[in-house]
């Protein structure tokens, strides 16, 4: 049955959301806080279209690797504590979720979602032209600085039919850029993808516009979500109200905000940052993502651009650039990466990822018959979008 659907936000999750529903033949209405589509968290992320290294963020070694990294000025993790009840409700939660076995669980779900969302992606690549967003299946090496974490990664590959375990002679030889970096090894996936996930953002937009079955309120923030018994009957909009008949909520970490009575969204805004530097002459960027595990540093070749992006900060809703962060990242990039491009020159950015507790995305039903949640992808947001989209669409029919 052809449904009016409202999907607040416009990021890379709303804008795919909304292009599965009007694919489902709904039609939609999306509203975004911004003036433009894609701004905020899908703006400049890493990049990586990342299907078989979905392992969640709470892992049973982060705790006692955390206790390290806090006294590191250069460590990925930062935390700094308020006097939040959600951030300490989130941390305790993230500390249980952190257990081998529910780590183990969990990572299986985003597992199944990840290589989903692939195969949908490709659906609509093939479907639909949706443009150059600099997408392209150029694989992905996890690499290794130390032989004891090489050794442990060996181990526990996800998916051994498509993971080839490297030496250092041999990562090398598949990446002429990374002749002079330290690394030991690296378990490379040839068939992971990149694109640029803000293109992507405009590509959908654009292909939404065409359909004719969607209509986009930008500039317009959500303050409040109106409800009679169980069920959404408004939104307000500043001084108007918007009457809805199913609506979606996609706003990342302000989606929190907008919660209803018995709706639960333990979601918490993760900071992470990115230099997209440009390539110049003579300059050698690798042609495959790279991840360096130590360090967790993603660096991504966007076309004629290196995105480099690192960094988990739970610091509240602090959405400024970091100049110390920025600094660290950059001079890890020279260290690792000296020639891959011009990093003097790299533009800035900082975004605020929506993340659960346990790494696994909210999506589905809520107590209110007309309201979905599709939100709380953390750092996956581009790599799960659309599955999730797919998904959510499909359980509202």
């Amino acid at each position: 049955m052809k449904r009016q659907v409202t999907v607040i936000g416009g990021g890379v999750v709303g804008l795919a959301t909304a292009y599965a529903l009007v694919q489902e033949g709904h039609c939609v209405e999306l509203i975004e806080a911004h003036d433009t589509l894609g701004a905020a968290t899908s703006f400049a992320n890493g990049g990586q279209l990342s299907y078989r290294y979905v392992a969640p963020l709470a892992d049973a070694g982060v705790p006692w690797q955390a206790l390290g990294w806090l006294l590191q000025g250069d460590s990925p993790l930062r935390l700094r504590l308020r006097l939040d009840p959600a951030q300490w409700r989130w941390l305790l939660a993230f500390t249980l979720a952190c257990r081998r076995g529910v780590n183990r669980r969990n990572a299986a779900v985003l597992l199944d979602l990840a290589l989903h969302s692939q195969a949908v992606l490709a659906q609509w690549r093939q479907a639909q032209d949706l443009g150059d967003f600099a997408w392209r299946r150029n694989g992905k090496l996890v690499a290794f600085r130390s032989e004891s974490q090489f050794k442990r990664s060996r181990l526990q590959l996800t998916d051994p039919d498509q993971q080839q375990v490297l030496g250092a002679a041999e990562l090398r030889a598949l990446e002429p850029a990374l002749q002079e970096s330290p690394f030991v090894g690296g378990v490379f996936t040839p068939d992971e993808e990149v694109g640029d996930c803000h293109a992507f953002c405009l590509r959908l937009a654009a292909a939404l516009q065409a359909s004719g079955q969607c209509r986009f309120r930008l500039g317009q923030p959500v303050t409040q979500l109106l409800h009679r018994g169980h069920q959404v009957v408004a939104l307000r909009l500043g001084h108007e109200e918007l009457a809805v008949d199913q609506l979606v909520l996609c706003a990342g970490y302000r989606s929190a905000a907008l919660k209803l009575p018995g709706v639960n969204i333990p979601i918490y805004p993760l900071k992470g940052y990115s230099l997209t530097a440009p390539l110049a002459s003579g300059q050698r960027a690798p042609e495959i993502s790279l991840t360096d595990y130590e360090r967790k540093i993603v660096y991504a070749r966007l076309d004629r651009q290196l995105r480099v992006a690192a960094m988990v900060d739970i610091v509240g809703q602090d959405e400024a650039l970091d100049k110390r962060r920025l600094q660290s990242m950059r001079r890890l990039a020279l260290e690792t990466l000296p020639h891959a491009a011009d990093y003097a020159h790299a533009v800035e950015w900082a975004g605020m990822r929506p993340a659960t507790p346990t790494g696994v995305p909210i999506i589905g039903a809520t107590p209110y018959r007309n309201l979905w949640l599709n939100l709380g992808h953390g750092a996956l947001g581009f790599t799960l979008a659309c599955g999730s989209g797919q998904r959510l669409a499909r359980m509202i029919g």
